[in-house]
């Protein structure tokens, strides 16, 4: 069986392969989402030369680092269900020999693999060269970070997971969408680092698991976090990634006994 998922991987990194040009123009848009960000916080911090206990260049760092890992772990694995869903084809897939949202899943892990390689890593090296951010030495930092960063994948595509699975129960999800994709970006550091958020707000986010996502990796990488602080870290990204399960796994068998498909 797994091999099947497998393939699944290697095909959707084909077909996003086939529409890589797509992708170059997106590295585009992200450096300039990246210099408005930048010239933003330039002008918050003024003549300082650190806030919140981050200096100039780190968070300057922390903004190409964070859409860069966005780039990565974006996916619109939601709207594919909901789209299968409305046209009806998402009761084919339900009756083959595979688990459906482990498939969704492996194609979101195979577009990863693409943006990873075509967007994230030559965007971040291109903004190196045009905005004055620190990167890391190669080394064991970069390791830990991409362990995080795998860990904010996986939960942003559980998150996606239970959004799609509950458009089951929708007849219209445009809004629910939108909503959702304008609050992962806030509420899990994209936007603003959660430690820039009032002390309330950050109780309040410590108990959620958007700040896995984003917020937690990135700052694996600016701060270099070592010993119990990145296993702390680690450790937190698995809880969640380990409590999304449960909701998913309810919602989605309540999902294949009162699905109702739209022109199918």
């Amino acid at each position: 069986m797994l091999s099947v998922y497998l393939e699944v991987i290697r095909i959707r990194f084909l077909m996003m392969l086939a529409y890589r040009v797509n992708y170059y123009s997106g590295i585009i848009i992200y450096s300039l989402n990246i210099g408005v960000y930048y010239f933003l916080w330039k002008a918050v911090y003024g003549d300082g030369t650190s806030l919140n206990g981050m200096t100039v260049v780190q968070m300057s760092t922390y903004i190409a680092v964070s859409w860069m890992a966005r780039a990565f772990y974006f996916n619109n694995l939601d709207l594919e269900i909901a789209e299968e869903i409305r046209e009806g084809t998402v009761a084919v897939q339900l009756i083959r020999p595979y688990q459906y949202l482990f498939v969704k899943a492996a194609q979101s892990f195979g577009e990863g693999i693409f943006r990873l390689l075509f967007f994230s890593v030559p965007g971040l090296i291109i903004i190196s060269f045009l905005l004055p951010i620190q990167l890391p030495a190669p080394g064991l930092v970069w390791l830990k970070f991409g362990l995080s960063l795998l860990l904010g994948f996986i939960i942003n595509v559980q998150v996606n997971l239970l959004i799609g699975v509950l458009t089951f129960f929708l007849l219209s999800s445009r809004g629910l969408f939108r909503a959702k994709r304008v609050l992962v970006d806030l509420l899990s550091g994209v936007v603003i680092p959660i430690s820039f958020f009032p002390g309330w707000a950050q109780t309040i986010l410590s108990c959620l698991p958007f700040q896995a996502i984003s917020y937690l990796p990135n700052m694996t990488l600016i701060k270099g976090l070592a010993g119990i602080a990145f296993w702390k870290t680690i450790g937190l990204q698995l809880f969640w990634a380990m409590m999304m399960c449960l909701p998913i796994a309810i919602i989605w068998a309540k999902a294949k006994k009162r699905m109702v498909v739209q022109g199918g």
